[in-house]
Parts: structure tokens; C-alpha cells; sequence
């Protein structure tokens, strides 16, 4: 990060001891400095959820953090790290104590980081010991990730830059073998700079100063699960990139290794449960072509999910091995009986109910407290009736879009946009693109994941005819999934129509919105509802708003079912095929969610939510006659 000074200086002596267990694939402890927590405490939460008080250093998000990819040997590093604010030019403080103590990997506003304030630019410190049983160094290497930091982190190990990274939202990871003392304990030290919508990066609805309407705290610094694994020195599987055929029953798989090792072959075996169903061998880094005779295809309805296991071989000889799995199935598009574009889902036209999901929490801010509580949120959505959700201008830890998965629920993928008012300069505009293409790259194996958005309502956007080429480029990048180039084209900051990508939405509250599709653009309602209900005792301010509010829950659920049988006529006489209702969950000054923010308390009655839902997609689908997903020419 330019920001802060990039000395490499080195002195092992000045390592601040501590002492780490080898970790397991099931459960991990987060290891801690070596003072054991002294100094901190977490904050006072304006609001607790019922997972609040389950959060301690011991336990800090302990789950395996990366489901699509796994490997039995791994450690997380969450826990307590020291900490410090930083000014513009300062050397890293390696070998130096900080003075304040911070849990990982909570944002630094959070009350459960135990700082609950923001800092411009900061620092963070621990130290680490390697597994003798590992074989760091022989044979072996080791390699630190960390799920995502906001913004822009430089990362020391023993006084050795390993890594770079920009983008708030984007995994990334360093091979720091080199930068490893020979034993005993070493010491990362991260270096990171946010400073949210002072600036032009994209910072989806974080605010410095929250405006008590739709911009919300910000989230800075380390924000999702650090850890390390041990990988082969050669040839060890870096990514798996899968997209499925469900008329060829077909898993195209692409093995990414990393180290020069020629003559490496990759195995794919797919299973249904324990029962091998289909095997395939080919060269790292081509297309492997898996046919899955009969393929039990996965829906919302039927979640079904294989297992995929991949080895890299030499000769006979395993080089790595790691487990994943895929789920079956097509999004696309088809005209309906009176000749309408409308969404599929496996060749069968589907309206896709969804609800907006923001993914903020009182006591993390954009962390969840617990993996319990991340799950829960995508488990609320499926009971209320819904069957997608449009998570809104954030990206979530993988394990989110493992429980959407598992769950059975389609995801509408926002980008998360700039700030609002004004136009962006040159160069944001480009790191904007290129932070966009980053993150598809790595969500793009997600079988919940079936569309991307990558601009809403023209926040941040410069010019109409740049959206529709953003649009085409992430429609090339990822030719199976939907692309909606501005949801809410037609409202707001929206510098208008770019005629481009799969998708045309419409926002309007209360509405809903009545887009109509064409020739080469299904239609959706990307916006609509947002009845509030204040819940004294569950609020983040004294007061809050909603599009229009009630006074209790009876007639908020009034309110909701009156307003989502109005898709049925819209879906009728105009063609959509979707909705998005505005929101799951309160958050911050808002106060339209089926949820207050601390999640305790329901504030429609669920039943007939489910069944409003239940009744606006059984009378809207009809037949589908043509399956395929229709683009013109850019």
C-alpha cells in the first residue's frame, strides 16, 4: 500500500513468543498473542443478536473457510491480534508491541472487534508457529490467506513484504516460505489503509459519517477468516473453476495448479455421496469434460449437491488432493407461450422471488457473528417463501454462498458500487472494472450464483455507453449466468439505458416496478416494497423509516400481501420474471425488514408471507417453449 512505508528490516530477535497447536480440517482455535487476551474486552453493542455473547477470542469464526476447495492440514489465525492506528508514512512496526488489542476478523467499528471506531490507516500484528508436521521447507510451502480486507493491505512476515492486495471484497493469498525463520515463532505484521468514501473505491453503502437513511458504518480493515495450509512445493491445485451442461449432463472442470511441474496429470471423480458416479483425466490448467450419466439436476426445490474429489498426479504418484463439489444446473432464458423472454431455471420457466439482503449486522457490521448467524439469515429468506436473493452492492465469506447452496437458494450478485455524487475519475473507473472482474472470477463456480449486477441505480456509474460494455465483458467473462448491467436503470443516479446485458430491471417503491422484456432482455422488478415498522427496543436509532409505514404487524403483513399480489397482474400483462423485495432485515435507520437488525424479532406473520409468495409464483409460470440465453452482437 503507498500509504504506508514498505521497509523490508528484519530482527527474529524481537519476536514476540507464542505458541500454536496443529489445527484440524473439523475445528481450528484461533491462536492469540502471546499476552492471552490481556487488554481487551468487546465493546458495548448498541444492539446484541443471539449470537453476541457466543463470540470470544477462542472461538472467532473457527469453521473451514474455504468450502468449494478443501484440504485436510490447515490453521486459522483468527482471534486476538494486536493493533493500532497509523499515520500516512509510517515504517511497519515489525518486532514492536501494539498497543491495543483487536479481534479477528471483525471490522474495526464493530463492537466485537473490541476497537469499535474507524481509522484511515492502521496496523496489525501477531506472530505464528508452522507445524513441524507439515514439512514447511521440505517438500512443502506455506501459504497465508486472508478472505478479504478493506481496502488496501500490505502484508510483513518476519520483516518480509509477501504480499500486496487493493479491493475490499476480493480474496487473496502469498507463498511465505521464503519469508519464514528457520523455527520458533513468526510474525505477520499488516499494514492497511480504508478511508471508505473520502475516496472513489468501491465501498457498496459504508459511509464514514451514516446518514440515518440508506448509507450505513463503514467496515475496515481485516473483515473475513485469515489462516494458512501447507501445499505441495509443485503442482499443488490452486483453483477450480466448474460450470455444468445440464443437457449434456456434463461438468466442464478446469484444474489450476501452481509450481513448474511438466507431465502432471488431474483426476476428477464425482460422487453421490460415496457411490462414484463419474470419473474424467486430463492436463492442469484445460478444460476437463466430466459426463454425469443421469444427473440429478439442483433447484431451490432440490438442493442436490455432488461431491467432486481432484488429484494431481505424477505417474502413480499423488501430488495433491483436494475435495469439492458442484451442483447440476442451467439459468438461461426462453419465450413463453404469448412469445415473452422470460428466466429458466433446468428449461423450466421460473418466477425467482426474491428479497434484499444487505448482509449487515449491530455487533459486526459486515462480519457475522457467528457462521450459525450467516446461515441464518439465507435459512429465514427459504422459510418466508422466497427462492433467491439479491445480496445488495456486498460480497459475502464463501460460506455464505455454501449455505445458499446447500439451502437451495439463488443469488442475484451485486457489485459493490463507488459512492454516489459525481462522476468517477479515470483511474477508479478502471479499478472499479477491475476489482468487478475479480470478483467473478472467484464467485463464479457457486451453483447458487445465477446473475450479476454491476452497477445499481447508477451509483458510480460515468456514462451509458461504458455500462454497456462492462456489461458484455462480464457477460464474456461468464458466459452461463445472467448479466443485469444497472438494476434500477430507471431511477436515481441512472445515466440511462445501455441496452445491454441479459437483464432490464426496474425499481419502484412501493410499486412494484413494471418493466417489459425485449427482444434480447428478460424483466424483472429489481426493487420494491420497503413497509417499515419501528420495533422499540430492537433499533439502532431512536427512530427509523420505510417507504411507508405501519403501525403493527397485522397491517404490515396487510401492507406485504396486497403489495406482492400486485406482481401477478405485472407479471401477466407485462412479462417479468422476478422480484425483489426490499428487505430481509432492518439495518441501521432502516426499518423495512421481515427482521429487526439484532434478528429477534419477526415483524410479519411468516404464514402469510410463505403463502403470498407461494400464490404469486404458482399463478405467474407458465411453459416455456425455447431455452437459451439471447445476446446481440456488441
Amino acid at each position: 500500500m503507498s500509504i504506508l512505508s514498505r521497509s523490508r528490516r528484519r530482527d527474529p530477535a524481537l519476536l514476540v513468543a507464542a505458541a500454536m497447536v496443529a489445527s484440524t480440517f473439523v475445528l481450528t482455535a484461533a491462536a492469540t498473542p502471546s499476552d492471552a487476551g490481556d487488554g481487551w474486552q468487546m465493546a458495548e453493542p448498541r444492539l446484541t443478536t443471539p449470537w453476541t455473547d457466543q463470540v470470544s477470542p477462542s472461538n472467532a469464526l473457527p469453521e473451514y473457510p474455504r468450502p468449494q476447495l478443501t484440504r485436510p492440514s490447515w490453521q486459522n489465525l483468527n482471534g486476538l491480534w494486536q493493533f493500532a492506528g497509523a499515520e500516512a508514512g509510517e515504517a511497519p512496526p515489525i518486532g514492536e508491541d501494539l498497543a491495543e488489542r483487536i479481534l479477528v476478523p471483525y471490522p474495526t467499528e464493530s463492537a466485537l472487534s473490541g476497537i469499535a471506531r474507524h481509522e484511515d490507516r492502521m496496523w496489525y500484528r501477531r506472530t505464528f508457529t508452522v507445524p513441524e508436521s507439515w514439512q514447511v521447507g521440505h517438500g512443502q510451502r506455506l501459504r497465508l490467506h486472508f478472505g478479504a480486507v478493506d481496502h488496501a493491505a500490505t502484508v510483513w512476515v518476519n520483516g518480509i513484504e509477501v504480499a500486496d492486495h487493493t479491493g475490499g471484497y476480493a480474496r487473496f493469498s502469498a507463498d511465505v516460505t521464503d519469508a519464514l525463520a528457520p523455527s520458533g515463532p513468526q510474525e505477520i505484521v499488516v499494514g492497511v489503509e480504508d478511508r471508505t468514501d473520502a475516496t472513489w473505491q468501491p465501498v457498496g453503502k459504508q459511509r464514514l459519517v451514516p446518514d440515518r437513511g440508506i448509507f450505513y458504518t463503514g467496515s475496515s480493515g481485516i473483515w473475513q477468516t485469515v489462516w494458512m495450509e501447507p501445499v505441495p512445493a509443485r503442482g499443488y491445485v490452486a483453483d477450480l473453476d466448474m460450470a455444468t451442461d445440464v443437457d449434456t449432463s456434463t461438468l466442464a472442470l478446469t484444474v489450476d495448479t501452481v509450481g513448474d511441474a511438466p507431465g502432471l496429470t488431474v483426476r476428477a471423480v464425482v460422487r453421490n455421496g460415496q457411490e462414484e458416479v463419474a470419473r474424467a483425466e486430463g492436463a492442469p490448467g484445460q478444460r476437463l469434460d466430466v459426463r454425469v450419466s443421469d444427473a440429478e439436476l439442483w433447484s431451490p426445490d432440490h438442493p442436490f449437491l455432488y461431491g467432486l474429489d481432484v488429484t494431481v498426479l505424477d505417474g502413480q504418484q499423488e501430488v495433491d488432493h483436494v475435495g469439492s463439489y458442484f451442483g447440476m444446473r442451467e439459468i438461461g432464458t426462453a419465450r413463453d407461450a404469448d412469445g415473452r423472454l422470460r428466466i429458466t431455471l433446468n428449461h423450466e420457466l421460473r418466477f425467482l422471488m426474491a428479497t434484499l439482503d444487505q448482509g449487515y449486522w449491530p455487533d459486526g457490521i459486515y462480519t457475522a457473528p457467528t457462521d450459525e448467524a450467516l446461515r441464518f439469515d439465507v435459512a429465514e429468506a427459504k422459510r418466508l417463501g422466497f427462492d433467491t436473493i439479491r445480496k445488495h452492492v456486498k460480497v459475502e465469506p464463501d460460506r455464505w454462498y455454501h449455505a445458499a447452496d446447500t439451502l437451495g437458494m439463488l443469488v442475484w450478485q451485486d457489485m459493490p458500487s463507488m459512492r454516489t455524487g459525481g462522476i468517477p475519475p479515470p483511474d477508479a473507473r478502471a479499478e472499479f472494472e477491475r476489482q468487478l472482474h475479480e470478483i467473478v472470477d472467484e464467485h463464479d463456480s457457486w451453483t447458487s450464483v445465477i446473475g450479476w449486477v454491476p452497477f445499481n441505480e447508477g451509483w458510480g456509474e460515468w456514462d451509458r455507453e461504458a455500462t454497456g460494455r462492462i456489461a458484455d465483458s462480464v457477460a464474456a467473462q461468464d458466459p452461463t449466468r445472467l448479466v443485469n448491467a444497472n438494476s434500477g436503470v430507471n431511477c436515481c443516479a441512472s445515466h440511462g439505458d445501455s441496452g445491454r446485458g441479459d437483464v432490464i430491471a426496474w425499481h419502484a417503491y412501493t410499486g412494484p416496478a413494471d418493466p417489459a422484456p425485449d427482444d434480447h432482455r428478460v424483466a424483472i422488478d429489481g426493487e420494491h416494497g420497503g413497509f417499515g415498522l419501528e420495533a422499540p427496543g430492537h433499533m439502532w436509532y431512536e427512530d427509523g423509516h420505510g417507504y411507508q409505514m405501519a403501525q403493527d404487524g397485522a397491517e404490515l403483513t396487510g401492507l406485504y400481501v396486497e403489495n406482492q399480489r400486485r406482481l401477478i397482474p405485472i407479471a401477466h400483462q407485462r412479462g417479468i420474471s422476478g422480484a425483489v423485495y426490499t428487505q430481509i432485515t432492518d439495518v441501521e435507520h432502516e426499518v423495512n425488514g421481515f427482521l429487526t437488525y439484532d434478528r429477534r424479532v419477526g415483524k410479519m406473520d411468516a404464514d402469510q408471507v410463505r403463502a403470498v409468495n407461494d400464490e404469486v409464483v404458482r399463478a405467474v409460470d407458465r411453459p416455456a417453449v425455447l431455452s437459451t440465453i439471447t445476446r446481440p452482437d456488441p
